[in-house]
């Protein structure tokens, strides 16, 4: 054991580094995209349990967004309640369906102010109780701790201020 040589671990190179950063960074991704997925799934499967079928799956968490606010769909998407290609069609059939009443703007004809009708707030509680259940069986199943998905949601600002600056200033 006298003459036995300590080899010490080499670190990884800047491109070793790179390369395993850019493929946790795209898996990331791929997990962002499928979570996002999975709620509106979960989200289905809560209105089908309630036999709520003139709704979809992104108009239910657009109520739950809306939730006690009175907004514009302008708002809407600035705020980032709702991450669609169309806010202006799903509030159409959220009107038309009696989830939410409109009403425009007495200054500027062309804007829309969009509230919950007592319909509408039903399925806002409805999110927000399986929303509570959720938490409830995350802390049963030590799933997570409150500094983890504190983690969690700080890294995802990150990311949000990091894509938002890449979107206004190229960088």
């Amino acid at each position: 054991m006298k003459n036995e040589i300590v080899k010490k671990p080499v670190p990884p190179t800047d491109e070793e580094n790179f390369v395993e950063l850019q493929s946790f960074y795209v898996d990331m991704l791929t997990y962002i995209e499928r979570l996002h997925r999975l709620l509106l799934d979960v989200i289905k499967v809560e209105l089908d349990s309630q036999n709520v079928i003139e709704i979809n799956s992104v108009q239910a968490l657009l109520l739950y967004n809306i939730g006690n606010m009175e907004l514009t769909a302008g708002e809407l998407k600035s705020r980032g309640y709702y991450q669609g290609s169309n806010v202006s069609y799903n509030l159409k059939k959220l009107v038309d369906t009696d989830y939410v009443h409109y009403e425009r703007s007495h200054i500027d004809k062309r804007s829309v102010r969009v509230k919950l009708t007592p319909k509408g707030i039903l399925i806002a509680d409805m999110v927000k109780q399986m929303y509570h259940r959720h938490t409830t069986q995350i802390i049963d199943r030590r799933l997570i701790d409150i500094a983890g998905i504190e983690d969690i949601c700080l890294v995802c600002k990150d990311f949000e201020r990091f894509w938002t600056d890449n979107i206004r200033y190229g960088e």
